[in-house]
């Protein structure tokens, strides 16, 4: 009888996105807190440096990194701009605006690559009405802005999150700092996934024990538990902010699904399974969807002690709405490239405005090993092709980190995968490659 086969033991990533706002709720509280397992990358890195630029204080204690608050309160001084770079970090740039706009003062928010073109006006368009004038000094409607503040009086206002639900994220978190209570209604015609969205709602929660926030649903604008809400449609939802200093705390940041999902996703196409340790089966992030996807494509998955195993079977297509998931688009396109039948993905077009076109992108990439594919208006209709072994493919990344990551998958089809900047992976996973050798190596041992 043969043994099985023990499965490669991986580590994901810390949380991006709870990253990204605990550091910002941190930053924004009153004392001290301590954060473990943060995410290390360049796009923290630039959240960071933003939050110095504002007075932030960092330091670190053994595996702790400790965060001196501002209190709540932003200003950028008498006749003197604040300077914040938020590099490539789309995530940096939203969130941030939201917040700088509750401040008092001047605050100049520029990136380098195509965060020049990544649109911001739906903020501008939002925080209008309540006196923040945004001022473009290039591409009209992107970075760099210049956005003048002289505080949130507080009132109702209604944003449009047809782009991006970012722009939520970073006004819930600037309407902390408000006058007074902030009414935020969703216009626009996009319904967005909700995960995201109660994300920042935990981590204001975890902060802010003097902030209250209120969650209603059309109808009789009744109050809801958040924990009940699936999705966010305009028009059907609104928040209520009652501001309040967030307050200092000690919190862990728990492990990155979008990231895990390229880890997830070797064990469904390698000859040996792989536990991913560091991921909550239970979480709220809206990537651990790559579970359910995997499940519905034929993969193997089960909950361990020690983490998430998933194992090699047959995979076949599938038809996904993947508006809520649009991170996960490289990893399941790669996995439908190599499905025993076709595969539809549609319901995001907003990938053409990430770090690169990552819809035409995908579609770029995945056509070299001869997959057959069509680009849709808002998604890929994809037909597998066995693909030669031992074929030698250079693809282009885009220098877009999920890019990379995703058609790193093609080496455990047989592919010599060759990519143009493996590098860029250190925009959400500088341990990637690291984890990615334990692979390898992991299918050595089976020859």
């Amino acid at each position: 009888m043969n043994k099985p086969v023990e499965p490669i033991m991986l580590n994901a990533p810390s949380s991006k996105s709870m990253s990204h706002r605990a550091v910002l709720a941190a930053g924004l509280a009153k004392g001290v807190s301590r954060l473990r397992n943060v995410l290390e990358s360049d796009d923290l890195k630039h959240t960071r440096l933003c939050l110095q630029a504002l007075g932030v204080e960092f330091s670190v204690s053994g595996q702790e990194l400790l965060v001196k608050g501002i209190g709540g309160k932003i200003c950028s001084g008498a006749e003197k701009v604040v300077r914040l770079d938020v590099g490539e970090s789309g995530t940096t740039c939203r969130l941030l605006a939201g917040i700088v706009a509750a401040g008092q003062g001047e605050f100049e928010i520029s990136g380098r690559g195509r965060m020049h073109q990544r649109p911001i006006s739906s903020l501008d368009k939002a925080l209008g009405p309540l006196g923040v004038d945004f001022f473009y000094t290039g591409q009209d409607g992107c970075p760099p802005v210049k956005i003048i503040s002289r505080g949130l009086t507080g009132g109702e206002i209604g944003i449009c999150l047809d782009e991006s639900s970012q722009y939520l994220s970073g006004v819930l978190l600037g309407a902390t700092m408000a006058q007074g209570p902030m009414t935020i209604n969703v216009t626009g015609q996009k319904i967005v996934s909700w995960p995201y969205v109660n994300l920042t709602l935990q981590i204001m929660e975890e902060f802010g024990s003097l902030v209250r926030i209120q969650v209603l649903e059309h109808g009789s604008w009744q109050d809801v538990d958040k924990d009940m809400v699936t999705r966010v449609e305009p028009g059907r939802i609104r928040f209520i902010v009652h501001p309040g200093t967030l307050t200092a705390r000690s919190y862990q940041v728990e492990g990155d699904f979008s990231n895990g999902s390229y880890l997830l996703a070797a064990g469904a196409i390698g000859d040996r399974p792989v536990l991913v340790q560091g991921l909550d089966w239970d979480s709220l992030q809206g990537d651990k969807r790559i579970l359910g996807i995997l499940l519905e494509m034929g993969a193997g998955v089960e909950k361990k002690d020690k983490g998430i195993l998933v194992q090699k079977q047959e995979l076949r297509g599938v038809d996904l709405d993947m508006g809520s998931c649009p991170d996960l688009v490289p990893t399941v396109a790669v996995l439908a490239s190599l499905a025993s039948d076709s595969s539809r993905i549609t319901n995001v077009a907003h990938l053409k405005i990430k770090e690169s076109d990552r819809l035409n992108g995908v579609y770029q990439e995945i056509v070299r090993t001869g997959c057959r594919c069509r680009l849709l208006d808002d998604g890929l209709e994809i037909d597998p092709v066995p693909i030669e072994p031992g074929k030698r493919i250079e693809f282009a990344t885009y220098d877009d980190h999920r890019m990379a990551m995703g058609l790193s998958l093609y080496e455990l089809a047989g592919v010599q995968v060759i990519l143009d900047n493996p590098g860029c992976v250190n925009k959400s996973f500088p341990g990637f490659w690291d984890e990615w050798e334990k692979i390898r190596q992991g299918q050595i041992g089976l020859k």
